[in-house]
């Protein structure tokens, strides 16, 4: 029989997992850069931030429980900085974003 406990590990960790898919397949099917960074920044973020949440979750002992959580916070705060300091480089160097008009639009206008 599962705990409680365990079994709220489990959905972090299903969760991380779960996103961490999501960001994937946002890495593949989005049409231009600046979708892209934005899939992976939101998606992988939270993916490894529920991931890191189950680890810390799992340990129990204080030091490396303080660790996950220092990871957490760094990865909270560098993850999306780095995504939109890649889409601001992108767009300082003329890169067009995607729109309807490129093709593939869904709507047939």
């Amino acid at each position: 029989m599962v705990t409680l406990y365990e079994g709220a590990v489990l959905a972090l960790l299903a969760g991380g997992v779960f996103f961490g898919v999501v960001a994937a397949v946002g890495l593949l099917r989005m049409p231009d850069l600046y979708t892209r960074a934005h899939a992976a920044s939101k998606a992988d973020t939270l993916g490894a931030g529920l991931s890191l949440a189950a680890a810390a979750a799992v340990l129990a002992s204080s030091l490396p429980t303080i660790k996950a959580v220092l990871l957490l916070v760094f990865l909270f705060l560098t993850n999306p900085t780095a995504a939109h300091a890649i889409s601001r480089a992108a767009a300082d160097q003329g890169i067009e974003p995607w729109t309807a008009e490129d093709g593939g639009g869904g709507d047939g206008k």
